[in-house]
């Protein structure tokens, strides 16, 4: 939660994380035979979770490529709060390649014939943009050496004023995943404006683009 009370996006990740990490340990297609990492992500925060205490997440297979598979989540509060959220997971063998998606079974079930794109869809950063120094904690990293998934939520919710959002209105975050970020790199946060919202890329070196998040009420 923020100082008044909110739940956090990077709060949200971390939900979502769970419970998709319980759900494919469940069914056998968690680790160590299979990995799974994150290629986009939007959350649909359709009523802000301001005054909730206690939150229900339902998840999903919403789709399936040869080596994706896309997972909704619906998250609901016991004040009103509600975010719908969908995304799109690389599939990797225990080797960390590439690995093809066969017998699916329930997911193949909920996806339905539904396919996914891996494609990504937001934009380069202008090279005249205000950059912001990202330090890296290392804390931040996870299991695999990288910088976990929900953290870069976390300069989204610290550049609201920069992004133009109002995080206790409802909004609409994406974040594209190009490469992983591991600790002890040099990563700043460049601010630009993007088809009427705030974005934010996470450079990087200097110059290689690793991610990328749009947010806009």
């Amino acid at each position: 939660m923020d100082c008044l009370g909110r739940l956090r996006l990077d709060a949200v990740a971390r939900y979502l994380q769970d419970v998709a990490i319980d759900d494919v340990q469940e069914t056998g297609w968690g680790i160590p035979e299979h990995l799974w990492f994150v290629r986009r992500i939007r959350i649909d925060v359709l009523q802000p979770f301001l005054a909730d205490r206690d939150v229900e997440l339902t998840t999903w297979c919403s789709g399936v490529a040869a080596i994706a598979a896309g997972r909704r989540w619906s998250v609901t509060g016991d004040a009103g709060g509600r975010i719908e959220v969908d995304s799109v997971w690389i599939h990797l063998d225990a080797a960390a390649n590439p690995a093809r998606i066969e017998d699916f079974g329930v997911y193949a079930e909920a996806a339905a014939g539904r396919q996914v794109s891996t494609k990504l869809e937001l934009p380069d950063p202008p090279a005249a943009a205000e950059r912001i120094s990202w330090p890296l904690r290392s804390a931040d990293v996870d299991l695999h050496g990288h910088v976990n998934n929900a953290v870069y939520w976390q300069a989204v919710e610290e550049l609201p004023e920069r992004l133009g959002v109002d995080p206790r209105q409802p909004l609409q975050g994406e974040l594209d995943y190009r490469g992983p970020i591991d600790l002890g790199e040099h990563v700043d946060l460049v601010v630009f404006a993007d088809d009427g919202a705030g974005a934010v890329a996470f450079v990087a070196n200097g110059s290689d683009v690793r991610a990328v998040a749009r947010a806009g009420n």
